[in-house]
């Protein structure tokens, strides 16, 4: 499949961001902080494939 920049940028963004957030929840493992983070990492998954998917239905250049 191919993808427009603007997708790729998206999609950078939003993988950043989860890697920060599994990060932290490693880390701190045991933690009521680290538990949170997991529960953000999975709903910024849901977002991101929500986001992505939304962008290919919209994008002439992806879609």
């Amino acid at each position: 499949m191919r993808t427009c920049p603007q997708f790729a940028a998206m999609r950078e963004e939003y993988e950043r961001e989860i890697g920060y957030l599994s990060a932290h929840s490693k880390r701190h493992a045991g933690k009521s902080s680290a538990k949170a983070s997991a529960t953000y990492a999975t709903s910024t998954k849901a977002r991101m494939a929500r986001a992505l998917s939304g962008h290919v239905a919209r994008c002439p250049e992806c879609g």
